[in-house]
């Protein structure tokens, strides 16, 4: 954590400028994208979005880590531990864990409700036992706590320019439009935990079955089929970031550019999955380093455009839910035009 970060933030606190330091840490080490876009935020919100970074993939790598030799029972006794210590930290009650340290304190700050987490964990417990998802009405029930919540955890910390409920259902849209994309990208990882984000509908809808994408897998063998499952599901992660698009308009203007960065790259995972022919199955697309780089200074473009007018006080500082005044609306072109 930068010291111009912390101190921008207001956190004085020793101890606690080290617990940010470290979910900074983790932000930086296995959150690339995430990481690239939060740069974009003014400095004083950075901290919180490593906070909540940070608890995140801190769960998530109780459920995931793949090289850990923990059994399920262990995996979820530390979800519960976890959680124990989340409500202490919540409560005031002295946390030691340094991630929780920062997510409590970020969570008193900007007053996020504690069922995002409560939901979140929750989701997460799941994953320890259920290994695939009927229809799509049942992964979203998933993805309520795996993903939406993690978008309505993050709008007090980018504010908004109008009434916070009205901003919600997009953010709510965003985080599940990205964590599809993962799963499309990363379907061979997760078989190999023995989970299959993709409905059993969908695939029947084509004609294939779990085994099928397991014998692929496992073989290398494609299957035209599967590809068509794949690029069906690329389409329905398409209309969900279409629902999230309106969202970055409702957002403060000092967060739109992180968060439009954030989505042209995410969105751009599909088209990179797209033109390697929906191979994801057997290996990981991703977006070319060029394109990243092409994307990360237009963001940056934009971050600087909105600070400068912010520092002549053209505009006042947004507070979320506060502002009566309409939001203003950047040109923002469509998914498939920004992402390419």
């Amino acid at each position: 954590m930068t010291v111009r970060e912390l101190d921008a933030a207001g956190i004085r606190e020793p101890a606690l400028r080290a617990a940010y330091a470290r979910c900074r840490e983790l932000n930086a080490r296995h959150g690339k994208t995430y990481f690239l876009a939060t740069r974009l935020l003014p400095v004083d919100r950075r901290p919180a979005v490593h906070a909540l970074y940070g608890f995140a993939r801190w769960a998530d790598d109780i459920v995931d880590d793949l090289d850990s030799t923990a059994t399920p029972g262990e995996r979820a006794r530390a979800l519960l531990a976890l959680e124990a210590q989340l409500e202490a930290g919540l409560r005031r009650e002295g946390a030691t864990e340094p991630v929780i340290r920062a997510l409590a304190d970020t969570a008193r700050r900007y007053g996020i409700d504690r069922v995002h987490f409560t939901d979140f964990l929750a989701s997460m417990r799941s994953d320890l036992t259920v290994g695939g998802y009927a229809s799509y009405e049942d992964l979203g029930r998933y993805m309520h706590g795996s993903a939406a919540v993690i978008g309505l955890q993050m709008l007090p910390v980018l504010g908004t320019v109008g009434p916070r409920e009205e901003a919600a259902p997009h953010a709510a849209a965003l985080g599940v439009a990205f964590q599809l994309t993962n799963f499309l990208r990363d379907v061979g990882e997760d078989l190999d935990r023995g989970r299959l984000y993709l409905p059993a509908e969908l695939l029947a809808a084509h004609g294939v079955d779990r085994e099928r994408f397991e014998w692929s897998r496992r073989t290398g063998v494609r299957d035209a089929r599967i590809t068509d499952v794949l690029r069906a599901a690329a389409a329905h992660n398409r209309a969900v970031y279409r629902d999230a698009l309106p969202g970055i308009a409702m957002l403060a203007p000092v967060s739109r550019p992180c968060i439009r960065t954030a989505f042209v790259l995410y969105s751009g995972i599909l088209d990179a999955i797209e033109a390697d022919g929906y191979a994801v199955l057997h290996r990981r697309s991703v977006v070319p380093r060029r394109r990243r780089a092409v994307v990360a200074l237009d963001g940056l473009v934009r971050a600087v455009a909105v600070r400068a007018v912010r520092r002549r006080g053209e505009e006042k500082a947004p507070v979320a839910g506060a502002c009566a005044s309409p939001p203003s609306r950047p040109r923002v072109a469509p998914v498939r035009e920004e992402a390419v």
